[in-house]
Formats: structure tokens, sequence, C-alpha cells
């Protein structure tokens, strides 16, 4: 059976694709808001053993949910996980802005991670329902990149603003009046439209549990390699498992009849190559976009406002790149090209970003954070075009989720690994820092245990009554404890450099650009 989708006005498609671009706006304000209060966060809560699991507890929910709800909308229709997903969303907003404690943030951030994953595994793929055609689905793909644009260009503002003058609880509830507007949007607007025919509509839900399963074990493996240390047996053991359950997943989904992840996908190259290259954007981007706010705050002592206003270039820069790349992608005879051109930029970018003092200019710090975002609008909407374009219409959803999967588990290392490589650096100085100035005091080394101390100024009130007595300076052991968080910082940054060359060469290999047609069973209802 196939039947194709009834002909919607201008009108009708605007009004569509204003409630894809609520749905979007949600993601990103959550996304730039959060990062930039953070710091403000974990100095109240008193929990930066925790830091990370703030944003890993939404990555790793997230990147379970994609690659469900891009099947589920493929086979069931996007729509109604749309609205799910936002009602979900924006309860779970309100539960983060309420939390009393770290635990209780990141068991909110894990459900807001649920419904983000739900909103980012069905909003992206409802663009190719409206636009079919590719070269069309790229013009109206600006509206979602100006969006994008104008929520991120006001998050990291936003939420410095906020954190400041109304507390950082108010950067989650900023999300509930986007939620609000989303629904009767998309409620009214939006139309469901489904890829397969009414008997074929089974779900490998074996499957998806063995992928949860193998996601969250990986991901909490990571982290305990920061705890238990990358030469520890029971790091192994943990890791040994975790590839075991992998396995086990790709296993199963090879014998599945209606598998999560149809393993045809990756029997074409350019699907391989986007999704190596998904993996590696994402742990570039989640290592800029979370330490920079770190960076500016507690190794320079700049306030939430005035970091969020230096890293707003950084994400006002991934629009302006996006709208000119939609521009230029019906224009070149290569337009796959454009991903390789926008990670040399990102390269230069990172350097500098790894050169960065507190005697720069402003202006100089801008244009770094500026260059990485321009770069990264080469590559984020073309890797979601250019998978779509690659595979059948009735696998489209789980294509654009798979994308969307393989930047958030990029994410994850990168949270890991980044992680490691601050704390190890802090440690380093800070332990240095101590001995130096022959503190043997127990109350004093617990304050150096964390850089929570270059964000906490309770934290440092209390080393100063704690080494006045004993006749030690504690701006210089600040000093040197800020140090070694720069330094962990900039190291994290000159790592992504590693990163990103790999993925220029991975670029440069991608097959010409050749949209397939429409083909496979459309069904609108």
């Amino acid at each position: 059976m196939q039947a194709s989708q009834a002909p919607r006005s201008r009108f009708e498609s605007l009004a569509a694709m204003t409630g894809i671009c609520h749905v979007l706006m949600l993601i990103a304000l959550d996304q730039t808001v959060v990062g930039t209060a953070l710091p403000r966060v974990v100095a109240e809560l008193q929990g930066f053993s925790l830091y990370q699991w703030v944003a890993s507890a939404y990555l790793m929910t997230n990147a379970v949910m994609i690659p469900i709800i891009g099947r589920l909308g493929d086979l069931y229709g996007r729509k109604p996980f749309v609205l799910a997903a936002v009602v979900m969303f924006t309860l779970a907003s309100m539960l983060c802005g309420m939390s009393q404690s770290m635990w209780q943030l990141v068991l909110a951030r894990g459900l807001q991670g649920i419904g983000g994953g739900m909103l980012t595994g069905a909003a992206f793929a409802s663009v190719s329902d409206l636009f079919p055609d590719p070269m069309q689905r790229v013009r109206w793909q600006a509206m979602m990149s100006a969006t994008f644009g104008i929520a991120t260009a006001m998050g990291p503002a936003l939420g410095g603003w906020l954190t400041e003058h109304l507390g950082w609880r108010s950067v989650f509830y900023v999300n509930l009046p986007v939620g609000l507007l989303a629904l009767p949007v998309v409620w009214k607007f939006l139309p469901r439209v489904v890829h397969h025919d009414q008997a074929d509509r089974t779900i490998d839900w074996l499957g998806a549990v063995l992928l949860a399963v193998s996601i969250c074990t990986l991901l909490i493996t990571t982290e305990q390699g920061q705890h238990l240390g990358f030469a520890s047996p029971l790091f192994w053991l943990l890791m040994a498992g975790s590839l075991a359950l992998i396995a086990a997943f790709v296993h199963h989904q090879l014998r599945s009849k209606a598998p999560i992840i149809p393993p045809r996908l990756f029997a074409n190259q350019a699907v391989r190559q986007l999704c190596t290259l998904g993996l590696l954007t994402g742990l570039v981007m989640f290592v800029l976009v979370f330490y920079a706010p770190l960076l500016l705050q507690g190794g320079f002592g700049f306030s939430p406002k005035e970091s969020g206003l230096l890293i707003t270039p950084l994400l006002v820069s991934i629009t302006i790149g996006s709208l000119i790349n939609g521009r230029l992608v019906p224009r070149l005879p290569r337009p796959e090209r454009l991903i390789s051109w926008g990670l040399i930029g990102l390269m230069a970018g990172a350097a500098l970003l790894s050169q960065l003092s507190l005697s720069t200019p402003p202006l100089l710090m801008s244009i770094a954070f500026g260059l990485c975002g321009f770069s990264l609008g080469f590559q984020l909407p073309n890797l979601t075009m250019q998978i779509m374009t690659a595979v059948g219409r009735a696998d489209m959803g789980v294509a654009s989720a798979l994308i969307q999967t393989t930047r958030m588990l990029g994410s994850m290392i990168g949270a890991s690994l980044a992680g490691v490589i601050v704390n190890v650096r802090f440690m380093n100085h800070a332990d240095a820092a101590l001995q130096q100035a022959g503190v043997d005091n127990v109350a004093i080394s617990h304050l150096f245990d964390t850089p929570q101390l270059l964000v906490r100024a309770q934290d440092q009130q209390v080393l100063h009554q704690l080494t006045q007595p004993l006749g030690i300076d504690s701006s210089h052991l600040l000093e040197l404890a800020r140090q070694g968080l720069v330094s962990g910082i900039h190291f994290a940054f000159a790592a992504c450099l590693i990163v990103i060359a790999v993925s220029y060469v991975v670029a440069r290999r991608l097959p010409p650009y050749v949209p397939k047609g429409s083909a496979g069973s459309l069904v609108a209802e």
C-alpha cells in the first residue's frame, strides 16, 4: 500500500516549521543556558564530584531515546512523540529547578534527557516529512538554523544574567514558557506522516533494552575510569562487560526481523563515515561548550554574565555558518566537501582556545570562540542532511536519529576524557602548591580535592580563615590551583586538535553527495 501526502499550502508548511522551531528552541536553550550556570550550581549545591553527571545523565538518557524514537517515528508517525516529548521535557525542567541536592538535579536531568532524546529523535526527521525534496529541505532548514542561532545566541548571556539576578534555578524554568508555546502549534499544524503500512509496525523491544543497557554501562564505565584509574583491573573488567553488551546488541540486531537500528544502513559507505564524523564532532563540541564556562569562571575568575557574553560568539556563529552552508549546498558540485572545509577552521579555532590566558584580550577570545562556532555550522546541518539523503524514505527517521545518537555518544566520551585530563592536571598543581607551602592540614587539603573551590566564594573564605593563623597566603594557593585548572582545560582543547585532524581525514573521503529519490512507502494520516 502506498499513498502520498496531501498537498500543503505555504502557510501550513510555515506554521508546521514554526512548531518544529519551537521544539528546537527548547533543546538549544537547555544546552546553552545550563552550561553557563553550572559552575554556580555546583558552588551552591556543593557537588563538584557530580559536575560531569549533570551533563552525562542528560546525554545518557538522550542517547538511549534518540534511536528508539527515530524508529517509532518511522513506524507510527512523529507527531505524537513530539507532543509527548514537549510535555516531559517541560516537566523535567521544572524538577531540575526545584532540586535541593546534586543527586536530585542529576536524576531530574536524566528525566529531562529522555524528553530531549524524544524531541531530537522525532523533530529533526519531521522536516523530511514536510519536504521530501532534498533541495527544498535545505532551504527550509535555514529557518531551523536561524531559530537555533537565536536560542543559542540568547543562551549564554541569558544564562549568565538569570544566574546572577534570579538564581541558577531560573535557567531551568525558562523552558516552561517555551514548552507551553510549542504544544498548541505542534498540535495544530504538524502533520502525522507514517512511512510503513499498517501491517508492518513491529519493533524490537529486546534490542531497545540491550541498546539502553549498553549505552548506560559504557557511560558508567568511562566515568568510573576517572576514579579507578585506567590501570585498574576493575575498570578493564567493566569495559569488557560494556563491550560484551555492545556485541550482544549488534548480534541481536543482525538476527532481528525489526531491528531498532537496521544493519543494512551500515552497508552504505556514506552512513558509516557520517556516523564516525558525528561521534568525533560530538566529542569536540561537548568539550568546547561544556568546559569553556569553567575555564572563564573557574580559571580566569569571570562572572557568569561575563563568561556568557564571551561564549556567545561560539553559538551565534554556528547559526551564521549554517545559514551560509545552506546557501552553498545547492550551488556546489561537491557539497560534501563543506564538512572538511569547516574542520580546517575548527582546527584553527581550537588551537587558539588552547592558548587563552587571563591576559588575552576579550575581543581575541570572542574571535576564537566565533571561529569554532562558524566552522561547526558547516558540519552539524550537513551530517543530518547527508545521511537522510543517503537512505530510503522508510529509514529517514532512524538515520537522522543515528547521527544524533553518535553525536551524543561522542559527547559522553568527551565528557569522560576531558574530565580525566582536567582533574588530573588540577590535582597535580594543587598538590604541588600545598607541598610547596608546607601545608599538612587535612581541612585545607580537602578544600583542594576538586576545582569547586575556584567557583565557590564560601570555600575561599573558609580557606582564608584556615590559612591566616598559619601565616600562609591563601591567594597564592588559589592562584596556583587556578593555573592547574587552566592547564587541564588547555590540554583538553589541545587533545581536540587530534580528534579534528582524524575527522578531516574521514571527511575528505566522503563519497559524492547524490540525493536519493523519495523511495519507500509513504502513508499520510
